[in-house]
């Protein structure tokens, strides 16, 4: 595949900047791309008008803009909230780039405008809406509201019955929706939050309670010292218990209080569990999903008053460890839905609250549930509905919302999906360098001519499972022509915890392994050859591209990395980036750990040579993987390239980590990713009819 002719680009300037971590010195030339000066905004304009020039460059913008959108109607939706009998969601205004909320009598049903985003935007950007959640008894809306793309956000109150905003609101401002918005008293009277207590650079947090009418302070939870982890508070339906979850990505109920005793204080209950029990009170335990004896997952249930909670002679099981992952537990009304895999692929069995398996979901497909990407995340459910809402999707057929009710034999579609692929989906494996089979699947339209243009999407990280689902991006690669391979790899969550643990911290170089496995076996197996062969993934998947650009640029055609993390030395200088290395990578304390930072850190991997074309896209209100990021690494990648590929740079603006990036904005994202790999991969784009902006 003959590469797009390597742009001229302007020198960047070097600095004499060395770090110093733990006595171990590294040199960082473009430390200065760290600032946000004057200078380094001009420098990342032009390396932004440079990528879209050469992107774009003989292609329709109008066409591959028209194919993003017609691929982007099937996103994943946000399910509708219940509460006192009536279901609270967000809906799209043709021609405007901010939702509506509308409160109804069925999910779907026609609703009555309670709330407009369009009166929280700010100069900033249009108001995105991070969460929502209805007091139990209907009458109050929270809303959580983002107006810069960034992810922090604002607690919002609205009067229900008359669509009214509510004076008194929390000033706080929460870092994320990865403690789920706002937790209810079941009363009604008021809720708890997690937020900043200072600046959002500064990453300190706190759980707080507000009292509506009333004042806002910080609640007392005991959490583990020095812990900067997230934490959800979870109160029963009937009033009587408050638990204080706490880890996002293993949360383990760290703490508990009777509510029935005025002044109780609260209790310290799991204190001693490195792994995950995630979920919900039911009566006077709490039953959870846990890999604590069990990797694969194990139902259980803890009671809260026991006096020694840390001792597992007291816990019931109530499902034993099998060949299904367990992944959550969801309350509706008398019944428990619990959702896992089954090799990847999504199961949901229904259980009573004695624990007996009453049922299982027949799910549309094969394919995969809409699900947080943490397990915390998933524990704010609100007041349990009587019905199962989720929405469902495959590698090959958009999402589509779907219900079903304890003791029915079916499910009811109640929104079907928009888009169904013209192509068919393969599974494969290869092996790694120990043995271990890394699976993956192929999604490729039929008569597709071999080798192929081929696009590997994964991520291995942080407990996170990949999962069989529709992502727009993607599904516009395989219509332009593309075939599309998801692999599984290690340290994701899609096998166990053996599976995650095994590229975890001191393991983390396993999952470039697997990548490389996997690479190799569709090029020994015919499917693609290296100069057609493109790499992309977000986040700690954005580092993983990092890796295999500068390790292995023999491999790879194209790499693509989006709002990625690729500096991890500079990184401890942040507070949210030190946390989630001391917490996932290694120690920076320790000289010989930082030395095995410095071989996984894509920044300090740079050496001169022929490689990849690389196309880098950040957004400059990222609060997690900061646009320096992406500019220091792509400054001294542009300098190392010896051969005729082009190293680009896009950081866009009033763009952040992707959850609350403005949908005019998602799109232009999109797209140029998009004409990137027609024009590397030699793609063809479909002439298709503009849609609207989906919400």
């Amino acid at each position: 595949m003959t590469t797009t002719a390597r742009p001229s680009q302007p020198a960047t300037r070097t600095v004499d900047a060395v770090e110093d971590l733990a006595g171990v010195r590294v040199p960082d030339p473009y430390r200065w791309l760290e600032a946000e000066t004057d200078e380094v905004g001009q420098w990342q304009r032009r390396q932004a008008e440079l990528a879209e020039a050469v992107c774009y460059e003989g292609l329709d913008r109008q066409a591959v803009r028209a194919l993003v959108q017609r691929y982007d109607r099937g996103s994943r939706p946000a399910l509708p909230r219940h509460a006192a009998g009536r279901w609270f969601r967000a809906a799209a205004v043709p021609g405007r780039d901010t939702p509506v909320v509308l409160v109804a009598d069925q999910p779907y049903g026609p609703g009555r405008r309670i709330a407009d985003l369009a009166d929280f935007s700010t100069g900033s950007g249009p108001a995105v809406l991070s969460w929502l959640a209805p007091s139990p008894d209907g009458r109050v809306l929270a809303l959580g509201v983002c107006t810069d793309g960034s992810e922090h956000n604002t607690v919002r109150l609205v009067d229900v019955e008359s669509g009214r905003p509510l004076d008194g609101a929390p000033e706080e401002v929460l870092h994320s929706a990865w403690a789920g918005g706002v937790s209810w008293l079941p009363d009604s009277s008021g809720f708890s939050f997690f937020a900043l207590t200072g600046t959002p650079e500064e990453f300190r947090q706190a759980v707080f309670h507000h009292t509506l009418g009333g004042r806002t302070e910080v609640l007392p939870v005991p959490v583990p010292a020095g812990s900067r982890e997230y934490t959800l508070v979870q109160y029963s339906p009937d009033g009587r218990w408050a638990v204080a979850s706490h880890r996002v990505g293993s949360p383990v109920p760290v703490a508990v209080r009777d509510l029935t005793r005025p002044g109780a204080p609260w209790r310290p209950f799991l204190t001693d569990c490195a792994g995950t029990v995630a979920g919900h009170v039911v009566g006077d335990r709490y039953v959870a999903v846990t890999d604590v004896g069990a990797a694969r997952g194990r139902v259980v249930a803890v009671p809260l008053a026991a006096e020694d909670p840390n001792d597992q002679e007291c816990w019931e099981e109530w499902l034993p460890e099998s060949s299904t992952v367990l992944r959550s537990l969801t309350p509706v009304g008398d019944h428990l839905y619990l959702s896992g895999f089954e090799e990847t692929f999504a199961r949901v069995l229904v259980l009573d609250r004695s624990g007996a398996v009453t049922g299982q979901v027949p799910l549309p497909g094969r394919g995969a549930l809409g699900a947080p990407f943490f397990p915390l995340t998933g524990l704010a459910v609100g007041a349990p509905p009587q019905e199962f809402l989720f929405a469902f999707s495959t590698l090959t057929s958009s999402w589509g919302v779907y219900r079903h009710r304890p003791g029915a034999a079916g499910v009811e579609v109640l929104s079907a999906p928009e888009v169904v692929l013209d192509a068919e989906l393969t599974a494969g494996h290869a092996v790694a360098a120990d043995g271990t089979r890394v699976p993956y699947h192929v999604v490729r339209a039929a008569g597709t001519a071999l080798p192929a243009p081929v696009l590997v999407s994964a991520y291995g990280a942080a407990n996170i499972p990949t999962l069989p689902e529709y992502r727009p991006d993607l599904a516009a690669f395989v219509a332009a022509g593309g075939v599309l391979v998801q692999a599984y790899l290690r340290g994701g969550g899609e096998f166990g915890r053996d599976w995650y643990l095994g590229a975890h911290r001191e393991q983390r170089g396993v999952r470039d392994g697997d990548l490389t496995a996997v690479a190799e076996q569709l090029v020994a197996s015919g499917l693609t050859t290296p100069d057609r062969l493109a790499l992309t993934g977000g986040s700690d998947g954005g580092l993983m591209c990092g890796v295999a650009a500068t390790t292995r640029p023999d491999l790879w055609h194209a790499v693509l990395p989006r709002a990625p993390l690729l500096d991890l030395i500079g990184a401890i200088r942040v507070p949210y980036l030190d946390f989630v290395i001391r917490k996932a990578w290694a120690d920076p304390d320790d000289p010989d750990q930082v030395r095995r930072l410095l071989g996984l850190s894509p920044y300090h991997l740079v050496r001169p040579g022929d490689l990849p074309a690389v196309y880098v896209q950040a957004g400059a209100t990222d609060p997690r993987c900061p646009a320096w990021q992406a500019r220091k690494f792509a400054a001294r990648l542009q300098a190392a390239q010896q051969g005729p590929a082009p190293v680009l740079l896009h950081v866009y603006d009033a763009a952040g980590h992707g959850a609350a990036t403005a949908p005019e904005v998602a799109v232009a994202q999109d797209a140029e990713w998009l004409a990137f790999l027609v024009r590397e991969l030699g793609l063809r784009v479909p002439n298709v009819p503009a849609a609207p902006l989906r919400q």
